[in-house]
C-alpha cells in the first residue's frame, strides 16, 4: 500500500491564484475610468425636438447686479456650426426662398407686425440668431426676459410697439431683448433695461450708472425653451432659449407709459441695411398681476 500523497499536492487540485496582483496604480486608473464613464453620461441633455441643443444639467447662482465676474459660457447654449455667413440680404433671401413657402416668405415686412429679410440679416450678422440649415431652417434665439416687479405683486409688461412702418405689433410680454453672443443674462437683462426703459428711467441724467437704479434677484434664474413658428417672420420655425430673471428698478411710473428705443444698429458703419429693416420706435408698457401672467 503506496503512503498518502504530500499535502503540496493536494493544493495542486485547487483554482490556481492569479499570477500577478493588480498594483495602486492599476486600481486607480479602473476607477478612474469608471467615473469618466458615469459622469459622460450625465453631463448632458439633448433636446428632443431641437437637436443642436445641449443643456448643463446644474446652472450657476447669479450673483447680484452689477457683480457680473462670472463667465458667459456658464449659461450658453451648445449650438451646433450655424449658417450665418451670408454676404448680403440678398444673398440671405435667395438662400430662404427653395426653403420657406412662397407664400410666407413673401409677406415678411408686408404683413402687420412682421419684420423682413434685412432684419433677419443683421441678427444673423450680430450673431444675435442662428439658422440651422435645413428645409424650413430653424431659427434659434436665445432671449433675456426680465420681469420687472413693482407694487403689490405686479410686472411690468409691453403691451404693444409702435414700428418704423406705422404699423402696431401687439406684444403681452414681459421686457425681452435677444442676447449677444458675447453676453450672459445678467448683463443682456441690464442692456434690455437701459436700451428699452433708458428713457424713463434716466430722463436728463444720462450719465447715470443702470447698476445704480436696477437690482435684479439672484435666485429667480430660470431657463425653458419655446418652439413655435415665428411672428416676426411667418413660416419660419423657431425655437426660443429664454433666460428669465427677476427685477426691480427704481424710477418706473406706476401707470401705463410710453418709452422710445434706441438704435440698436446705430454702431453699425454705412447703415443702409439698417434703415431697410422694421425697427421699433415706442414701447407702450402696462403693470399687470402676477396672476394674469400665469393664466
Amino acid at each position: 500500500m503506496s503512503p498518502p500523497p504530500p499535502l503540496a499536492n493536494i493544493n495542486d487540485n485547487l483554482l490556481p491564484l492569479p499570477h500577478k496582483l493588480p498594483t495602486l496604480t492599476d486600481l486607480f486608473l479602473t476607477a478612474l475610468s469608471v467615473c469618466f464613464l458615469f459622469t459622460s453620461s450625465a453631463k448632458s441633455t439633448v433636446s428632443p425636438r431641437c437637436p443642436f441643443l445641449s443643456f448643463p444639467l446644474n446652472h450657476r447662482r447669479f450673483l447680484k447686479i452689477p457683480a457680473m465676474s462670472h463667465s458667459a459660457s456658464d449659461h450658453k447654449i451648445n449650438l451646433l456650426p450655424r449658417r450665418h455667413n451670408f454676404a448680403s440680404p440678398q444673398s440671405l433671401s435667395e438662400w430662404l426662398k427653395s426653403r420657406l413657402p412662397s407664400d410666407s416668405f413673401a409677406s415678411w415686412g408686408v404683413k402687420p407686425g412682421t419684420k423682413n429679410v434685412h432684419n433677419l440679416w443683421l441678427e444673423l450678422s450680430e450673431g444675435e440668431t442662428s439658422l440651422a440649415d435645413s428645409t424650413p431652417p430653424v431659427r434659434t434665439v436665445q432671449v433675456a426676459t426680465v420681469r420687472i416687479l413693482g407694487k403689490d405683486g405686479k410686472i411690468l409688461v409691453e403691451s404693444h410697439q409702435e414700428l418704423s412702418d406705422g404699423n402696431v405689433r401687439k406684444r403681452g410680454r414681459p421686457l425681452s431683448e435677444k442676447m449677444k453672443p458675447s453676453e450672459d443674462p445678467e448683463s443682456a437683462a441690464m442692456r434690455a433695461i437701459k436700451e428699452e426703459l433708458g428713457s424713463v428711467v434716466f430722463g436728463s441724467e444720462a450719465d447715470l450708472d443702470v447698476c445704480e437704479i436696477v437690482t435684479i434677484d439672484p435666485n429667480s434664474y430660470e431657463m425653458k425653451v419655446e418652439e413655435r413658428n415665428s411672428d416676426s417672420y411667418p413660416g419660419l420655425p423657431g425655437c426660443y432659449v429664454l433666460h428669465t430673471l427677476n427685477a426691480t428698478v427704481e424710477r418706473l411710473p406706476e401707470g401705463d407709459f410710453c418709452t422710445f428705443e434706441v438704435d440698436e444698429y446705430e454702431h453699425l458703419d454705412g447703415k443702409s441695411v439698417a434703415d431697410k429693416a422694421v425697427s421699433v420706435k415706442k414701447h407702450y408698457w402696462t403693470w399687470v398681476s402676477a396672476d394674469s401672467m400665469e393664466s
